[in-house]
């Protein structure tokens, strides 16, 4: 049983609400809405979509953005498949494709590695392999001829010869990739330090051999050929990969600190150059008279076997007359003989000089 629970004599006024369920407002019959629309106070007000936060200035919060992304590209039209899961699956097609096709260029060898093990080797073209990180290809050029010159810094290159003498001797090495798969292997990233630490042990090595003579006057080309197979020699002792072109010497000579002393050697050397060249003539004309007389000799000893006393004469009147030739005086000592001797003819004074007579 309900009881009226209206106000009773006495009690208090209520304060009640102007919009509040049991009681009107300033000027409203009770339970009258503005307008003159009654509403029952036992419902429940009319639930309101909550406000979505705003951040600085009412703008939309980064929460509100991701979610009506969401709502907006969460689906297909027609509740159909997510869009993300098609992203997906070309995501994984194209990796697929891009990381197990291969194009290498003519000059160069590609080296497949599966899980960093080496697995094979691709020819130039296209080619297949699996996909990474599973297999990875690395191209090397094995056609590029590579060079590096010794000295890299340009300055002197000074080497100790076998009569420990220093000589400047500046080269170049030329080199090309003859094995990639060892190359990329057994070989730093920057492989150059390697080949020239190897080039530098192979041209000491063969300069200790030689002569200083040898070195800078003699033919160059036999160096260079011995440092060359030597260095390939210590290459493939350490399976580098590596093909040695040749080496070229660019310069062989005494350093700048010697140049004067060069110098002198240089002109003493010219200077006994000469004077050999001019014993040798003074040999080979005396040689030559010699042999002349020789003949002679042997003419007239052939002539005095046949006549010896007729000979004897002969020479004895050709060396008297030879010796008196050169002399002044004529001594005839003969028995029975005058000689008449003409004095020389009287010279004649000469005017003296000066008004003199």
């Amino acid at each position: 049983m309900i009881e009226d629970i209206g106000p009773r004599p006495g009690d208090a006024p209520a304060m009640l609400n102007e919009e509040g369920p049991w009681g009107p407002g300033e000027d409203k019959a009770p339970g009258e809405r503005k307008g003159g629309e009654r509403r029952n106070p036992w419902l429940q007000p009319p639930s309101r979509k909550p406000r979505a936060p705003k951040g600085e200035g009412g703008q939309p919060s980064l929460e509100e953005l991701i979610r009506r992304g969401r709502d907006r590209f969460g689906g297909l039209p027609g509740g159909g498949r997510p869009i993300w899961g098609y992203a997906i699956v070309a995501f994984v097609a194209l990796w697929l494709f891009s990381t197990s096709l291969h194009r290498i260029a003519p000059q160069d060898v590609g080296v497949i590695t599966r899980f960093g093990r080496y697995a094979g080797l691709l020819k130039p073209g296209v080619g297949l392999t699996l996909p990474a990180p599973i297999d990875v290809v690395t191209p090397i050029d094995v056609e590029k001829h590579r060079s590096f010159d010794e000295p890299a810094s340009g300055g002197a290159n000074l080497l100790l010869t076998r009569e420990q003498d220093l000589v400047n001797l500046t080269y170049t090495v030329n080199w090309s990739v003859r094995d990639p798969d060892l190359y990329l292997f057994n070989l730093p990233s920057d492989p150059e330090p390697v080949i020239r630490d190897a080039a530098q042990a192979a041209m000491r090595e063969a300069v200790a051999g030689m002569s200083l003579d040898r070195i800078v006057s003699g033919d160059q080309s036999d160096l260079a050929a011995r440092v060359a197979a030597r260095t390939q020699q210590l290459l493939d002792r350490y399976h580098a990969g590596v093909l040695v072109q040749g080496v070229s010497i660019r310069q062989a000579g005494l350093p700048a600190q010697l140049a004067d002393a060069a110098k002198g050697i240089d002109d003493a050397r010219a200077a006994a150059q000469a004077e050999a060249g001019k014993a040798r003539d003074d040999v080979s004309k005396d040689i030559t008279e010699a042999k002349i007389q020789t003949q002679a000799f042997d003419q007239a000893y052939d002539a005095y076997k046949l006549a010896p006393q007729v000979t004897r004469s002969r020479m004895y009147y050709d060396m008297m007359e030879s010796i008196l030739a050169r002399s002044g005086r004529v001594i005839v000592d003969a028995p029975n003989v005058t000689v008449q001797v003409q004095p020389p003819p009287a010279k004649k004074p000469q005017p003296q000089q000066g008004g003199g007579q």
